[in-house]
């Protein structure tokens, strides 16, 4: 099986609960990882804090609206972000093996990469998913595509 596309490492972490207080206090102030940025989202229903460790961003999320979708409080853990050199090639290919993706298609991250989202649970169409993890690919910049040649 030919890969048209590389996995080339973890880009973020992130975890939701319904205040994001109690998890910026514990990994930005005990923990003291830097908060590097914010990000919020009507459409994704998300207000969240961006820390950065080692490259990896960890954002700590709240809904804006409890009662709406997409719940970023539900599960706490609620995805894992990975670059990928090429991510149009990637979906189409994953696409074609099956693989269900969220609503939304390609489209500007909060931090302004493209990304998508791999849906945690397969349908009868497209039996091939997250296997209850939502995993969000993400276009690495070049130079994180360089380092990786």
């Amino acid at each position: 099986m030919t890969r048209p596309f590389k996995i080339l490492g973890v880009q973020q972490i992130a975890i939701g609960a319904p205040k994001k207080g109690p998890l910026v206090h514990l990994w930005s102030e005990l923990f003291g990882i830097p908060v590097t940025g914010t990000f919020r989202s009507e459409r994704e229903n998300v207000d969240e804090d961006i820390l950065s460790l080692a490259g990896v961003e960890i954002d700590l999320m709240e809904p804006i609206d409890e009662t709406r979708s997409p719940k970023v409080h539900e599960p706490r853990l609620n995805h894992l972000g990975l670059w990928v050199d090429d991510l149009s090639a990637a979906v189409a290919w994953l696409t074609e093996q099956g693989v269900r993706f969220a609503p939304g298609g390609i489209r500007k991250g909060a931090a302004g990469h493209d990304v998508c989202f791999i849906h945690p649970k397969g349908n009868d169409q497209f039996p091939r998913s997250g296997e209850g993890v939502l995993i969000e690919l993400v276009q690495a910049p070049p130079d994180v595509v360089a380092n990786q040649a």
